[in-house]
């Protein structure tokens, strides 16, 4: 059996976007009681991440964006984008935090301490941008986490793959020209934020490692594996990466109230099985996994419990 160390926070719970919002507290909340009630919750490694330094969230977003949020948030709180993403004055320090489970996972897991590990954190990520919120998302967790990975922790080599529900613009903007990471993101398309068509390769070095495999609405369990083995697997074994991170929403799930597809909870454990065999093959089974979407509690719950017994395995 694998060991997974699980990155979450109470103060998580803590942040607000607004009165009624997909995005609210009982993701997390319910997570933690439903997980604590399985056989997992025994044989997980649970970890209370630290908040993220400046430094190391301004390794991918720009240092007047990190003080607007800060503003916004020592202000009372509010719109940060002016449109979808909320906050509360408590919101910059746990968007921190949510990126400190990265970081902190990729050190665990660098160390050798566990073999992987998730990362149950609010907000999500994957669709702020290095100069503005976007989607829900404050700070770039897993954009964050490579660039950390490659300029702090010195490897060569990061595959991030993405199977939220929507395309994971933020992380693909962070990385477009940069070659050192690998983005590789299944999403509903057309959808929002209405990127990630496949002529989206990257740009100079980063050319050929924005890897987007767009599928259509009503997709399932099917599509979704074909483009894991045609696209995702032969694109992996030309990078070799160092590091597997995966954004882990569970939005595709046909019960989520965002959802346009038709995927069962089972699904997760079956592409969780997909990206590890990847990680097997070419570092050591190292992967670090973060919670990006996932509306409907009773879904993520699940599918995330069934995910992490894949990680067990």
């Amino acid at each position: 059996m694998a060991s997974v160390a699980y990155y979450s926070h109470p103060d998580y719970d803590l942040h607000v976007q607004g009165s009624v919002h997909p995005e609210r507290p009982e993701r997390t909340a319910e997570l933690t009681r439903y997980l604590a009630g399985t056989d997992a919750w025994a044989e997980l490694a649970h970890i209370r991440p630290e908040i993220a330094s400046l430094e190391h969230i301004e390794l991918v977003h720009e240092r007047r964006y990190v003080e607007h949020v800060a503003a916004v948030c020592e202000g009372g709180g509010g719109l940060v984008d002016g449109r979808e993403t909320g906050s509360v004055r408590e919101s910059f320090d746990i968007g921190r935090r949510a990126v400190g489970a990265v970081t902190g996972a990729i050190d665990h897991v660098l160390a050798g301490e566990s073999d992987s590990a998730f990362c149950a954190v609010r907000p999500p990520g994957h669709h702020a941008m290095p100069t503005r919120a976007m989607g829900f998302c404050l700070f770039n967790n897993v954009a964050v986490g490579a660039r950390y990975a490659l300029d702090v922790r010195g490897l060569d080599r990061v595959l991030i793959v993405d199977w939220d529900f929507h395309h994971g613009n933020g992380t693909q903007t962070a990385f477009w020209s940069d070659g050192s990471v690998m983005f590789f993101s299944a999403h509903c398309s057309p959808a929002y934020p209405y990127t990630g068509a496949v002529a989206q390769t990257g740009e100079g070095p980063g050319v050929g490692c924005i890897v987007n495999a767009p599928l259509s609405p009503g997709s399932g369990n099917r599509e979704y594996l074909d483009v894991c083995d045609t696209v995702l697997a032969p694109a992996a074994e030309g990078f070799r990466p160092d590091l597997v991170l995966i954004s882990a929403g569970f939005d595709a799930h046909r019960d989520d109230p965002l959802s346009l597809m038709r995927i069962d909870t089972e699904d997760f454990g079956v592409w969780t099985d997909r990206v590890r065999a990847i990680a097997d093959k070419h570092c050591g089974g190292r992967i670090v996994s973060a919670l990006e979407g996932g509306y409907d509690t009773k879904a993520l719950s699940e599918s995330v419990e069934e995910h992490l017994r894949h990680l067990l395995a």
